[in-house]
């Protein structure tokens, strides 16, 4: 009798745990709050932020002092229509830092932790869609969607509460007035569908249109299984003067994925120890981990070398091993495009063919090339391919989605290249601004960062920059000017490229361009692009590049270069003929470029028309000089500028 209760006890406390937990379980994540009473009033989509608590963290500055705080963002469709790949705006403003978010992610490809201080926008994940109480019969689990946040504020102390300026859907076709207030915790929103808006998809499409971009990336899955697919990752370049060399993208698995085989790219880093120690490792128990390509949660993606292109096990996929260069369209539409495979298993609850999600946070950068910012997956309509057999027949794919970047400019992030000026009529050269790319990290007593830079005689900038000290000098010396104690800091830049005003007469004028590579890294298919609001318009030709008028959003003021077929590759910094006196010799390459007066009547080349407003290198926009050379009427300087030019000239003939 006293074994049976024993049991029986026994048993009652393992069921007793068991239900707890699954009831603890059950109501964090099963459960969907009922939206406030306000929400019975909104007939759109009703939004709050909701103030749930805090507490103060260490360490204790009174200037600076760092709190918990924990919220609810609710986004409810009230609507008559299901809001696809819903976006909330929250407008943060006290320094918050995000340690983590349900059910959404950061729309600008962020990963948490991250600093949202200056505001953010949430993109729903895994459920993006929300359905009408219509369609659903009011279940609110379709129709409504709660994100925790979790994360530290500054400076807001109890009984104050920090709360964000204001919160508002960030889909495109609604109109949102300013968030009020319910108590003194919560603030709210209904937002109504713009009736001027004029949208280019029906609501009985089931997806939404594909968005442009300067940069798309295609996750189509072509083929799946129950516990894995393979997908086809496509990135395309639609900026006219965007390009990437050597790209590496990454992305978040957000369920315990991991890339077992991959054709066309290679992960970056090469390890499955994550599978091997982790739930991957005890679920499938009979796979060969050696085999497994990455198990990390971030994996850093690099495309293959042209010698892999036709590697039956690592190639053969059209545009894939281009050692991670993506072109502009506008110099080669063939080479605008990267395309790779790779093969993805799944974990558990998600084994089952028709349960796929695509990786979230993505984000692609490169080697001196512009920055880009990617938003979520958004689901698509199944991309279309070309029969592999050669049938004039297409193969859809399973399901696709697409990611849309656009070049950003970063807060305080320092350009890749500098440009310089110089002219005809005066006989030193503005070189590139002082840090133009960036200063050094401790520059200690040896050089100003704030100092401008010093005009240099022309045979300076055939000179790296720690060389050019001595000449400066002298070139001041010779011109009665004084120079700064110590001296500016130099630009740092891995590129410059020098504009001279070569000529200028009654019915045209021409400029040279010298494009300057002080970098150990080689530039295969480079291209540079200047603008030039006035004197576009009388472009004639270039005589040692490929050159041609561009027009972009409908202003013709662009001028986009290249090299000639077969010279179109400008060499790495090299060591001089002696290495132990002579400095080293930048890669180099050069043109000049002629315009004609008819069509450009009043251009005043000195005044500044003859030199661009802007100018790119491989997409890159680079730093110009504050000033321009001054007209004086000097024209002892042509000598010496054609002697440089005939030297760089010469120099290129012999290099070839």
């Amino acid at each position: 009798m006293a074994f049976y209760l024993n049991c029986n006890t026994h048993f009652f406390f393992k069921f007793s745990l068991l239900f707890s937990l699954l009831s603890f379980s059950f109501s964090q994540s099963d459960v969907v709050e009922a939206p406030s009473p306000a929400a019975d009033s909104c007939n759109g989509i009703f939004l709050s932020y909701a103030y749930s608590s805090g507490t103060k963290l260490k360490p204790t500055d009174p200037t600076h002092q760092p709190y918990r705080f924990e919220s609810v963002l609710t986004v409810l469709n009230n609507g008559d229509e299901e809001l696809k790949s819903w976006k909330v705006s929250v407008e943060f403003q006290n320094d918050e830092f995000l340690v983590s978010a349900s059910n959404a992610v950061l729309a600008d490809g962020t990963s948490l932790p991250a600093n949202v201080g200056n505001g953010t926008v949430f993109a729903g994940f895994p459920m993006s869609d929300l359905k009408t109480a219509i369609e659903t019969a009011g279940d609110l689990t379709q129709m409504q969607v709660q994100v925790k946040l979790l994360g530290t504020q500054f400076g807001v102390a109890a009984p104050d509460v920090p709360l964000p300026k204001n919160i508002q859907l960030a889909n495109d076709g609604f109109i949102c007035p300013k968030a009020s207030m319910q108590g003194k915790n919560e603030m709210q929103v209904c937002c109504r569908k713009d009736p001027k808006f004029k949208a280019n998809v029906t609501i009985d499409e089931e997806f939404l249109p594909r968005q442009s971009g300067d940069l798309t990336i295609m996750y189509d899955v072509t083929r799946t299984y129950d516990s894995n697919y393979w997908a086809q990752v496509t990135i395309s370049n639609h900026n006219p003067l965007g390009r990437l060399d050597n790209w590496k993208l990454s992305f978040d698995w957000m369920r315990d994925e991991f890339i077992y085989t991959m054709k066309g790219a290679y992960p970056y880093v090469v390890d499955s120890s994550d599978c091997i120690f982790g739930t991957q490792g005890q679920h499938y128990r009979d796979l060969d981990f050696a085999n497994v390509l990455n198990c990390e949660r971030r994996p850093t993606i690099i495309d293959l070398p042209p010698t892999k292109a036709n590697d039956t096990t690592l190639g053969l996929i059209p545009n894939c091993c281009r050692n991670g260069t993506i072109l502009p369209p506008s110099m080669d539409p063939s080479k605008s495009s990267s395309v790779f495979q790779m093969q993805v298993f799944k974990m558990p609850p998600d084994l089952n063919r028709s349960e796929l999600s695509p990786p979230q946070n993505w984000k692609i950068n490169g080697s001196l090339n512009p920055d880009y910012k990617c938003g979520p997956p958004v689901r698509v309509s199944p991309s279309q391919f070309p029969d592999p057999s050669g049938l004039p027949s297409n193969t859809t794919a399973v399901a696709s989605w697409q990611v849309v970047c656009n070049i950003t400019h970063p807060k305080g992030a320092s350009p890749k290249c500098c440009v310089s000026f110089s002219s005809y009529y005066n006989d030193s050269v503005v070189p590139c601004r002082t840090c133009a790319c960036g200063c050094p990290s401790n520059t200690a007593r040896t050089c100003s960062t704030t100092a401008p830079a010093v005009l240099l005689p022309p045979e300076a900038l055939l000179f790296p920059f720690e060389n050019r000290t001595a000449m400066a000098q002298a070139w001041a010396d010779l011109k009665h000017r004084t120079v700064p104690n110590p001296m500016p800091c130099g630009d740092n830049c891995g590129v410059s490229i020098n504009w001279h005003v070569l000529t200028d007469y009654s019915r045209g004028w021409s400029a040279r361009i010298t494009i300057f590579n002080w970098d150990e890294t080689a530039f295969p298919d480079w291209f540079a692009a200047v603008q030039m609001d006035e004197a576009t318009r009388g472009f004639q030709k270039m005589y040692s590049f490929n050159g041609s008028a561009l027009e972009l959003n409908g202003v013709n003021n662009t001028i986009i270069m290249q090299g000639l077929p077969g010279l179109n590759y400008i060499v790495g910094e090299t060591d001089g003929a002696n290495p132990k006196k002579d400095p080293r010799v930048p890669g180099k390459q050069q043109t000049v470029v002629s315009f004609t007066k008819k069509n450009t009547p009043g251009i005043n080349v000195a005044a500044g028309d003859g030199f661009p407003s802007k100018v790119f290198f491989n997409g890159e926009e680079c730093a110009l000089p504050s000033v321009l050379p001054t007209n004086n009427s000097n024209r002892e300087g042509s000598t010496t500028i054609l002697t440089i030019f005939l030297a760089v000239f010469v120099f290129i003939m012999l290099h070839q």
